[in-house]
């Protein structure tokens, strides 16, 4: 099935930070499933220095719709000053799992 879907990902620099994110954005129902891949090793530039850090992956599922209302929740509760968010579309999934998401957005938010 045809997908209005996107997956964002999104990195934090302890598990414990990763859950409260997590968490937060789905208790904002700005995404319906948050995934947390530990272990993620990051190689990166940071004002003019090359820098490495062990972190902790996040995938969640949104809608194009809902992205600004997560990258907003994001910002206000990463303790990164710029947090990575990339978005990537989701071309095809199954009926039944992309329509549950769509009732996990739709739903009353906190």
């Amino acid at each position: 099935m045809e997908s209005k879907k996107l997956a964002v990902l999104t990195t934090c620099g302890s598990m414990e930070e990763a859950e409260r994110v997590a968490r937060h954005l789905l208790t904002r129902r700005v995404a319906a499933c948050v995934n947390i891949v530990p272990g993620v090793r990051s190689l990166y530039w940071w004002k003019d220095e090359l820098e490495e850090a062990q972190e902790f992956l996040l995938i969640a599922k949104t809608r194009p719709d809902r992205l600004a209302e997560l990258e907003a929740e994001l910002k206000a509760v990463h303790s990164y000053t710029t947090p990575e968010v990339i978005a990537l579309p989701v071309e095809q999934g199954s009926a039944e799992y992309l329509a549950w998401l769509d009732r996990e957005l739709d739903a009353r938010r906190d």
